[in-house]
């Protein structure tokens, strides 16, 4: 226990000497995560996480650019001097967040459901001040404390395409992913309308903004319309009420620009239709409503035949059909519209899997893991490593998926065991020993892996009376996936002062093949 104390009391000194003061709200607040690692965490996650929210938008450059121009004049007035980056993200789902160091983010799906320049203030000011006032720092330092206090806990008793990432891209898809707490909304609310204020926009657009959310938020009848949005910004009455307190307390001038936002994202809609097929026709594949979906991602493509996306969901359903050579041209056909997005080099791998086409399947998993690090094409590598008959590749390979929840990464994981139990069994199947009532050693084996496996052989060393070491061997013929066995040994009785130890000596993974 007093080992316990004096770590505690170590930890309170280090938190008390790591406080600074927020440059936002002026309050003295605990910084365990310093200002360079913020800004480093925010340059190393901007790319991957943008790349896990559906790759940016590059068909309309001069929408970007007019959003970069809103961003730096609100930036220009806020509290904090950070290397600020606002990107537009070609996704339907109306969205915005900040990552650490003032790494900012709006899909293309909110801008078409922003009404003028000063709504899309209100969203990116609010956005500026989670990275300005650290609350994604502050998010990643409860996660610290947390971690901290499990292990203290357990030294004192003894003992989203997310989903696909893995590594250290992971960190960027908690952070994008995490509930804002209400202070921390209240917060970037209030000091987002005064930058707006700053700035020369009329902050009374965040109050009908949050109104309008607020209506649809209670309403539900979007379905998934502002799912993401109001996962992580959560609307609330408290906040109308609060901005428009805010409003009050500002300047009542202040621009609108209704004109100059509609004829900036003007594109946008008139791209509309177009996405609005490409989605309808994304749900009715995931149905498994294949022809309609192919109709409609014509449709899309008809429409709109610069957009790289379109041509590689027409790339997903000849896939799924099992019309390989098809789904390339398609997939081709995105990479020559835009190149830097990963999901196309990981599909274009995949199909030239499917036809053995090994090298140009290599090369391509390679080059969508230098966009985004995935479960799917590590696992693409490590089964071509295996088929060439690299198992320490393979291995490497596996491990890296293995770390994903993704079916790929399941998948990794079974290979993985597959690969190295036979050599590490001890490291996979778990045993233990303890007496019965008449001092009889009972040994229980289990396997929670995900594979059966056969021919399970352990061993018992023990000091007998004589103080001689004796070995006993035992086997079991079939353990099955996530099974327990309990067995009687025969041996004993132990007294309380003899020592004894079992292991895992030898198994082996059942496959398919060994079962026929």
């Amino acid at each position: 226990m007093k080992i316990i104390r004096t770590a505690i009391l170590l930890t309170w000194l280090t938190a008390l000497s790591a406080c600074v003061i927020n440059p936002v709200t002026g309050q003295r607040e605990l910084a365990l995560v310093s200002a360079e690692d913020e800004v480093s965490i925010g340059t190393n996650q901007y790319a991957p996480s943008r790349q896990m929210q559906g790759g940016d938008y590059v068909l309309e450059p001069e929408v970007t650019r007019y959003v970069q121009d809103v961003g730096y004049r609100l930036a220009a007035v806020s509290d904090r001097d950070l290397p600020y980056e606002f990107a537009v993200l070609n996704s339907s789902v109306p969205n915005a967040w900040a990552l650490p160091g003032g790494k900012i983010a709006i899909n293309r799906g909110l801008l078409i459901e922003l009404n003028s320049e000063a709504e899309l203030a209100a969203v990116l000011g609010h956005e500026i001040v989670h990275a300005a006032a650290r609350h994604g720092a502050q998010a990643m330092q409860r996660g610290i404390l947390l971690q901290g206090a499990v292990l203290a806990a357990g030294a004192a008793a003894q003992g989203s395409y997310s989903n696909l990432a893995v590594g250290a891209a992971g960190i960027g898809a908690q952070l994008i992913n995490q509930r804002n707490g209400r202070e921390a909304e209240l917060e970037s609310d209030f000091y987002g309308m005064q930058y707006m204020s700053r700035a020369g926009y009329d902050p009374q657009a965040a109050v009908s903004l949050q109104q309008t959310f607020l209506r649809l938020s209670e309403g539900r009848s979007q379905g998934g319309w502002l799912a993401g949005l109001f996962a992580s910004h959560p609307p609330s009455a408290e906040r109308v009420a609060r901005n428009m307190e805010t409003a009050a307390m500002l300047p009542p001038t202040g621009q609108l620009g209704r004109e100059a936002y509609q004829a900036a994202i003007q594109p946008l809609r008139a791209a509309q239709p177009a996405y609005e097929a490409y989605d309808a026709a994304r749900t009715a594949l995931r149905e498994e409503r294949t022809d309609e979906a192919e109709r409609l991602a014509a449709d899309a493509v008809r429409m709109l035949p610069a957009e790289a996306q379109f041509h590689a969901l027409l790339g997903d359903i000849d896939y799924s059909r099992g019309r390989y050579q098809d789904t390339l041209a398609h997939y081709r056909d995105a990479v020559t519209r835009n190149d830097r997005f990963f999901y196309y080099n990981l599909r274009k791998g995949q199909a030239h899997q499917r036809l053995s086409q090994w090298s140009d399947a290599e090369a391509e998993f390679a080059a969508s893991i230098a966009l985004l690090p995935t479960a799917d094409a590590y696992y693409g590598l490590g089964s071509l490593a295996e088929r060439r008959g690299d198992r320490a590749a393979a291995m490497e390979n596996y491990r890296l998926a293995a770390q994903s929840t993704s079916p790929a990464g399941q998948a990794a994981q079974d290979a993985v065991v597959r690969l190295d139990l036979p050599t590490n069994p001890g490291q996979y199947l778990a045993v233990r020993s303890g007496l019965d009532a008449n001092g009889q050693l009972r040994i229980e084996v289990s396997n929670p892996t995900r594979l059966p496996v056969a021919d399970v052989a352990f061993a018992v060393r023990y000091v007998d009376t004589a103080n001689a070491i004796q070995t006993r061997r035992f086997s079991l013929s079939e353990l099955g996936a996530n099974e327990v066995r309990t067995l009687a040994t025969g041996l004993g009785p132990f007294a309380s002062t003899q020592s004894y130890e079992v292991s895992i000596e030898a198994a082996r993974v059942v496959t398919e093949q060994s079962l026929r």
